[in-house]
């Protein structure tokens, strides 16, 4: 005999059957992104040590320094912003871009979607709210502008990419390498591999196309992406503790607090 039509929904008085830890994973999650946020905001306010003239090291944090209030030798791209310190510290200018990328990433958004509003913290979990209203009104409609942040991220990664290729002068004129540089080197190398892993490059490069073997060279950069792809959710992790690692680096270095080992020069 066939089963008799459901009416609905399985009814389940629990939130979840589930017996592995599943809470901590959204746990962590909310930890560490929690913690970017706070040594950005503090670094940011802070407004200080991102400088090291002898080495060249700019901070990514104050990256392009565009503000009058820079010190100086740290802007690399003029000074067209005026100083309004202390409520809008040289930062202002450029993270606001850079956040919307990361803000709008398809995998942060089921990170901070789970880890911070429990919607659901976890798969085969109940979240706590009433109804679910997707992203189709304010203020979650917004997402759907991480294409034109993107456009903004390659921007601010080929800012950061002249940044180091400026750390590596040597005091005598020459090449310089220190470990702050190998540092810099490594997390640009991160930047634009989780830039280019994004859902919108793969778009751009591949989409709205009928036919692949009629564009062979963008469907070789579509499968190069796709790659990448696969990879975003580790990427994003890797560059966001890189680009923090490097940022307390120089500040550190700025500050005095030791000096930076030389390779060469």
């Amino acid at each position: 005999m066939s089963a008799p039509p459901t009416t609905g929904r399985a009814t389940i008085s629990a939130r979840t059957l589930r017996t592995d830890r599943w809470w901590v994973q959204p746990l962590v999650t909310f930890l560490a992104l929690s913690a970017f946020v706070l040594y950005g905001t503090f670094r940011v306010f802070l407004n200080q040590w991102y400088w090291v003239p002898e080495h060249n090291y700019l901070a990514p944090f104050f990256s392009p320094c565009l503000s009058t209030a820079c010190v100086p030798g740290a802007s690399h791209f003029g000074q067209p912003f005026p100083d309004l310190s202390p409520w809008a510290p040289p930062p202002v200018f450029v993270l606001p871009f850079v956040l919307g990328f990361r803000v709008t990433c398809y995998y942060y958004r089921k990170a901070y979607y789970r880890s911070f509003w429990a919607s659901p913290p976890a798969c085969a979990v109940g979240e706590p709210h009433r109804r679910y209203t997707g992203e189709s009104r304010l203020p979650l409609i917004l997402q759907n502008s991480h294409r034109y942040f993107f456009y903004l991220a390659l921007l601010v990664a080929l800012v950061l990419t002249w940044d180091t290729a400026i750390a590596f002068r040597g005091t005598d004129g020459g090449i310089g390498v220190g470990l702050g540089t190998v540092l810099m080197l490594v997390n640009i190398v991160l930047l634009w591999a989780y830039t280019l892993s994004c859902h919108s490059c793969r778009h751009l490069v591949g989409g709205r196309i009928n036919h692949f073997s009629r564009h062979p060279v963008r469907y070789w950069l579509w499968m190069k992406a796709t790659w990448l792809n696969g990879k975003h959710m580790l990427l994003a992790w890797l560059s966001l503790v890189s680009v923090a690692l490097v940022d307390l680096y120089v500040m550190l270095i700025a500050a005095g607090v030791f000096a930076d080992p030389r390779l060469i020069n």
